[in-house]
């Protein structure tokens, strides 16, 4: 038996949801397997599956509700999808789109009279840049693994959509017409087979799992091969790791950055009629049930995706520099906001605006005196509280240079005796620290190790 047949299952995902409800441990879950009979291999398998239901349920089922798999063969009956079997691998878990993202984008695709064109998921792995997709759209899957094909299908008829795929590589399906790729689905849907209007493409980031991707442009297919592929359909879009270098994205395309308050999960790219706003660049914070909770645009500006070569030159010498001499670019470049003093107030701007360079527009607009604290740092520093979703605000109580005795005065003064440690620009063990400077006191505080104007600082801040 295929693995994934084993574990879809009606039997073995019966056996989960029981484990799982009565809250077994390891060694009973392994001592009920192997008394129901199953081989060494099987009893792996199912062990390694079971430590993913819990987080693909969290990544795509919280308070859902869908067709759910086990019941979906008899009835037309919903039931709640905490109960939901997906099938995937730990590796197709962590590279697929969440489920805020994916309700997301979903407002992206076409309506109306084009409702009902037909879509290439390509690299579709397990199927999540496909399970919140306008019910209308004709879909298939494209991947060269046949059981990420295989885990699509499933969990498409899962989300109770009828999903063809197509084993072959991406790079040789074209929306314009067939060139001999072979379908793995006997009963893929009419109108479903190679040809198709739009696409939607996730590049492969790392081979293994587990592994960490540190060249962003290192993907499979290549952002060039990306491009290459959009020419063949009326449009698309294409995810890319929030950190990739924008200077390579092409122009007529619309660039998105997307996430949550506290992270910039991807930036996704659109071609063609999918760009609604060429040459433009977003950045979108988006709510647990897919909601926008604040975005802002700019007219794109390829000056703001480069460094000037005396930038340049402090990154690439900095093994060698000292102190203030010492470049600390963490998020910003050359044509951030202006340096200037430690105001009243200290915020920390939303990732998405991080990423996207948007945050000097986002900042100035509600203080036109907004400044940073040092070069190449994202800290912005203003005499007016900058709002939420966009910035996290703190009110600056003291500062002082990172010398143990000078911070233990400080935090003395205001009574401090809990800190949140924050980072930028600095190196060392927050654990370390708090033992070293002997927190005493009632009040609990936040403490900003950063720089200022190239040197280290303290700063000592309130959460607003």
């Amino acid at each position: 038996m295929q693995p994934w047949n084993l574990l879809a299952s009606d039997t073995v995902q019966g056996f989960i949801e029981e484990a799982l409800t009565r809250k077994w441990d390891a060694l009973q879950v392994s001592t009920a397997l192997q008394k129901a009979g199953y081989s060494n291999e099987d009893r792996a398998a199912i062990m390694d599956y079971m430590a993913l239901v819990p987080k693909f349920r969290e990544k795509f089922c919280s308070g859902e509700t869908i067709s759910n798999v086990k019941t979906a063969r008899n009835s037309a009956n919903n039931e709640n999808a905490r109960g939901m079997f997906l099938l995937c691998d730990k590796l197709a878990l962590e590279q697929s789109t969440a489920q805020d993202i994916g309700r997301w984008k979903a407002n992206l695709w076409p309506c109306g009279n084009d409702a009902t064109a037909k879509v290439h998921d390509l690299c579709c792995g397990m199927g999540g840049d496909s399970f919140y997709l306008p019910a209308s759209l004709q879909l298939t899957g494209v991947d060269l693994d046949e059981n990420r094909l295989a885990m699509y299908r499933h969990n498409l008829q899962a989300f109770g959509k009828n999903a063809g795929t197509i084993c072959a590589d991406v790079r040789s399906v074209e929306g314009a017409g067939s060139n001999g790729a072979q379908s793995l689905n006997s009963a893929q849907p009419a109108g479903n087979g190679m040809r198709a209007d739009y696409f939607t493409i996730d590049p492969a980031r790392r081979a293994i799992e587990g592994e960490n991707q540190r060249d962003l442009r290192n993907l499979t297919p290549t952002l060039e091969e990306v491009v290459e592929i959009s020419r063949h359909y009326r449009g698309g879009m294409a995810k890319l790791p929030p950190g990739y270098p924008p200077a390579e994205i092409p122009d007529r395309t619309e660039i998105l950055f997307l996430g949550g308050h506290s992270d910039c999960r991807e930036c996704l790219v659109l071609f063609g009629e999918l760009a609604k706003h060429p040459d433009t660049v977003r950045a979108i914070i988006v709510g647990k049930a897919g909601e926008t909770l604040a975005e802002w645009t700019r007219r794109r500006d390829r000056s703001l995706e480069t460094l000037d070569d005396d930038l340049q030159g402090k990154l690439d010498r900095n093994d060698s520099l000292e102190g203030k001499d010492r470049t600390y670019r963490t998020a910003t470049s050359r044509s951030d906001l202006p340096l200037g003093g430690i105001g009243k107030y200290i915020a920390e701007p939303a990732p998405v605006l991080i990423r996207s360079r948007l945050f000097s527009d986002a900042a100035l607009a509600h203080d036109p005196d907004a400044h940073l604290i040092s070069e190449g740092i994202a800290y912005v520093s203003s005499d007016k509280m900058l709002p939420a979703p966009g910035f996290s605000c703190y009110e600056v109580l003291a500062h002082t240079e990172i010398a143990t005795g000078a911070v233990r005065s400080m935090l003395k003064e205001h009574d401090i005796g809990k800190i949140t440690l924050k980072l930028r620009g600095v190196k060392l063990d927050p654990d370390a620290e708090s033992k070293r400077l002997k927190l005493k006191g009632k009040n609990s505080a936040i403490l900003f190790y950063t720089r200022f104007r190239g040197e280290k600082i303290a700063i000592l801040a309130k959460k607003l």
